[in-house]
C-alpha cells in the first residue's frame, strides 16, 4: 500500500470517475486504475463498483481513513515547516453562517498579519453539516453551535450570544417590550428543525415552562430564517448577530427574550486528531479576535 493508491481512490470518490480522477491528479486514467486495482488486491476486497460508478461499502470505509491519512501528512509537513521561522501550512475551517458574517473579516485580517504563510480554506455551513466533516477529517476546525452532539468531536466554547425575536410589522407582538417563553409559544414561529442546536435550546426552555412552540416553518439555516423575517414572512428567534449592523431599513422589529438562555458558539475539532501547528495558531488567533470584536457586537459575550 502506498500514498498514490490512497490518493487515487480518494480522487475517484471525489470526482465520480476514473478519467476525472486522472485529470484531478494530473496523470492518465490507466495509472489511476492500476493504483486502485493494486489497493483492492492488497486488501482483498472490491473498493469501486465499476458498473454502478460508485464506491462499495468497503470503499467508503477506506476513503474515510485515507482522507485522515492525507490530512495527517499535510499536518506533518506544516509542523516541520513551522519549526523554522514562522508557522506555515493550511487550515480547513468550517463555520456557521451567522458567525462567519461578522467574524471572518477581522479574523482573516488578523491571520494575514500574524501568520501570513498560513492559508485558510473556509466552508460556510450549519452545524448539522459541519460535524460529519470534522469527524471525517476534511475540516481541521469548526465554529459550531452547541450542543454539538458527536462523540468524535471535542468542543471548546469561545462566546455566548443572546437570542432575540424578530417580528414583521403586522405581528401581534410588534409593540411588546419583551416576550417570555409562554407568550412566545402562543404564536407561530420560523424555527430550525427538531434536534438542531438552537431548537434544542428553545425546546428545553419551552418544556421547562410547560409549553410547546408552534412552527410556522422549519428551516435548517439561521441566515435563511433571518432573511424571511426581514422580508416579513414571519417571526423568528435568532442570535443577536444575525442582524447586520448596517441593516437599518425595514419595518421589522427586534424584541428581547430575557427568559431564553444564550446560545453558545464553540471551536470543534476531531477528538483523535493531533492538531497541526497552523491549526493551533489559528485557534489562538480566533479567540483573540472574538475578545477584541465582542464589544462592537451587542449580545456577544466571550467565554474563557
Amino acid at each position: 500500500m502506498d500514498l498514490r493508491q490512497l490518493a487515487s481512490l480518494v480522487a475517484v470518490a471525489e470526482t465520480g470517475t476514473f478519467s476525472a480522477a486522472a485529470t484531478k491528479l494530473h496523470t492518465v486514467q490507466s495509472n489511476v486504475s492500476t493504483h486502485v486495482a493494486r489497493l483492492e488486491k492488497e486488501l482483498g476486497v472490491t473498493l469501486v463498483d465499476r458498473a454502478a460508478g460508485r464506491l462499495t461499502e468497503e470503499g467508503e470505509v477506506v476513503v474515510a481513513r485515507a482522507r485522515r491519512v492525507q490530512a495527517e501528512l499535510e499536518a506533518l509537513t506544516a509542523d516541520v515547516a513551522s519549526l523554522r521561522d514562522e508557522v506555515a501550512g493550511q487550515v480547513s475551517l468550517g463555520i456557521i453562517g451567522t458567525t462567519a458574517r461578522w467574524l471572518m473579516p477581522p479574523l482573516l485580517t488578523a491571520m494575514a498579519e500574524r501568520h501570513p504563510k498560513v492559508r485558510i480554506l473556509t466552508l460556510e455551513a450549519n452545524t448539522t453539516a459541519l460535524l460529519p466533516q470534522l469527524v471525517a477529517g476534511s475540516l481541521d476546525v469548526g465554529v459550531v453551535n452547541l450542543p454539538a452532539i458527536d462523540p468524535e468531536v471535542v468542543v471548546q466554547p469561545i462566546f455566548e450570544e443572546q437570542l432575540i425575536l424578530v417580528v414583521p410589522p403586522d405581528h401581534p407582538l410588534l409593540g411588546a417590550r419583551r416576550v417570555g417563553i409562554a407568550e412566545l409559544a402562543e404564536h407561530e414561529l420560523l424555527l430550525t428543525p427538531p434536534g438542531t442546536s438552537i431548537r434544542v435550546l428553545l425546546d428545553e426552555a419551552a418544556d421547562a415552562a410547560g409549553v410547546r412552540l408552534q412552527p410556522k416553518a422549519e428551516l435548517d439555516g439561521l441566515r435563511l430564517i433571518a432573511s424571511l423575517c426581514f422580508e416579513g414572512y414571519g417571526a423568528g428567534v435568532l442570535p443577536a448577530t444575525a442582524i447586520p449592523r448596517w441593516l437599518t431599513a425595514g419595518d421589522w422589529r427586534v424584541i428581547p427574550l430575557p427568559e431564553l438562555p444564550r446560545r453558545c458558539v464553540a471551536l470543534g475539532c476531531r477528538k483523535r486528531a493531533l492538531a497541526s501547528a497552523p491549526s493551533l495558531a489559528f485557534q489562538e488567533v480566533i479567540r483573540n479576535v472574538v475578545a477584541d470584536q465582542a464589544a462592537a457586537h451587542p449580545g456577544v459575550h466571550p467565554t474563557g
